[in-house]
């Protein structure tokens, strides 16, 4: 059983039976991009514990500073007063090896079956989810194993999988925190029927650019948004091109270079021949998924202002639909240099995700 099985298999083994039923319950507390991790105080040094640092905790290498995944709270209980505090937590990690006598221990094993238990001791599964366990909007989950050793390899060969399922939970959340306060409804309508896709825009978003322009004998297009508040700017911006039978070039140095030739083209700064560029300086990553049924390929990293001091951290994707065989590269760029990055970049992910491109347009382009 590989490591993408072992965490499929105990969503049915250890998942709650939350019912479908209104939910009277409190949400739980605790901010986004938090953590609490119960662990005994005697294993908070522990192989486990440092794999934990390691993989929810570790630096984000695309921010400017090295922010941290999640910001880590390591907890002890000794009592049912502070478990029952503990439980209130939205982001709750709960790591001990079965076999130990620690408190937390015990309370994995009370929260665990005996046939999941034979399957932890078996090697079979080590994580198992308990989402609105105790409270609602609650993500949880429990990371157990034999030994602390065989936990800690647990833990760091499964990285990618463990973090991104909070991050999906937390993308969740954010998606509510930014919409909530406001929408730009007859906007996105607009960029729907006139330009054949909509992304969902917050309310204090404001147009500036949106233009057809030829290079090299092709049209294209491209867009631009801008939140500008006294301390913290932002900016979305979006090409696209029609008529892209074959992406077969398409990959990373391709997509930095179309980037940095958009951001030179279309986002000046305020002193002569300055704009924004890539600052490969620092890690650019780039990792690719489907998206509406779209190929997709994000982008995050930092940006400079040249013959300037401004800079900040990006985001952008790169979409192809191969049904109206239209590329897109679309992005947000954020300057605030009193702020933490994380946040930012995490809601300009959330965005980039709402992201929609109107596979029939050609067909409706033909009807009018």
């Amino acid at each position: 059983m590989n490591i993408s099985q072992k965490i499929g298999f105990f969503v049915l083994v250890a998942a709650l039976g939350i019912s479908c039923e209104v939910d009277y319950r409190s949400e739980a507390v605790g901010g986004l991009g938090k953590a609490v991790v119960v662990m005994d105080s005697t294993k908070m040094e522990s192989a486990t514990a440092e794999a934990i640092r390691q993989t929810y905790g570790k630096g984000i290498p695309t921010l400017l500073s090295l922010e941290p995944r999640f910001d880590l709270r390591f907890r002890e209980f000794k009592n049912n007063d502070q478990l029952d505090r503990i439980k209130r937590s939205r982001n709750l990690i709960i790591a001990a090896p079965i076999n130990d006598s620690t408190n937390t221990a015990k309370w994995v094993r009370a929260l665990l079956n005996d046939e999941v238990e034979e399957q932890v001791q078996n090697g079979e599964a080590f994580a198992f989810p308990l989402n609105d366990k105790w409270y609602k909007d609650q993500w949880a989950i429990i990371l157990t194993a034999p030994t602390d050793s065989a936990l800690a390899e647990q833990i760091n060969n499964s990285e990618t999988q463990l973090v991104d399922r909070l991050l999906e939970k937390e993308f969740k959340r954010w998606k509510g925190e930014i919409y909530d306060r406001g929408e730009q409804v007859e906007l996105e309508d607009s960029l729907w029927d006139n330009h054949g896709w909509k992304i969902r825009v917050q309310h204090d978003w404001e147009p500036i650019l949106d233009t057809t322009y030829t290079k090299d004998g092709e049209e294209m297009h491209f867009m631009r948004m801008n939140r500008l508040l006294p301390k913290n700017r932002r900016w979305f911006w979006i090409w696209w091109k029609d008529g892209v039978e074959d992406i077969s070039y398409l990959d990373e140095d391709w997509i930095n270079a179309r980037r940095d030739s958009l951001t030179k083209k279309w986002i000046e700064g305020t002193r002569d021949s300055s704009y924004v560029a890539t600052e490969y300086r620092r890690p650019v990553k780039t990792t690719s998924f489907e998206m509406n049924g779209n190929l997709t390929h994000e982008s995050r990293g930092v940006w400079r202002m040249t013959h300037d001091a401004m800079g900040g951290p990006f985001v952008s994707f790169t979409v192809y639909d191969e049904q109206v065989k239209r590329l897109y590269m679309l992005g947000y760029l954020q300057f605030a240099p009193k702020f933490d990055k994380r946040r930012f970049v995490r809601q300009f992910r959330v965005m980039l995700r709402t992201f929609q491109s109107d596979s029939t347009w050609k067909e409706n382009r033909t009807e009018q």
